[in-house]
């Protein structure tokens, strides 16, 4: 992992600190990446655990509605019974 620059997977590390990381790496992000690109990722990234994205989805004033990780996903099409 001596390769892996953070910004450069921004959606991976985003969604990584907002789930996992303490104060420290709360701050490391903000300093990092803008709130629009975070709010983004909340938008985007279906990983993050309903409490997680419930909470950042707060702080960041996105409605639930428009979090990915907080929508349902939808059912998968049954095939078609003539083929």
């Amino acid at each position: 992992m001596e390769d892996f620059n953070p910004v450069d997977c921004p959606d991976y590390t985003i969604a990584r600190v907002l789930e996992y990381g303490d104060l420290k790496a709360i701050a490391w992000l903000g300093a990092t990446f803008s709130p629009g690109r975070i709010i983004e990722t909340l938008r985007s990234e279906r990983r993050l655990s309903p409490k997680s994205a419930n909470f950042w989805a707060l702080i960041y004033h996105v409605p639930t509605k428009e979090v990915a990780a907080l929508r349902e996903v939808p059912p998968l099409l049954e095939p078609d019974a003539s083929g």
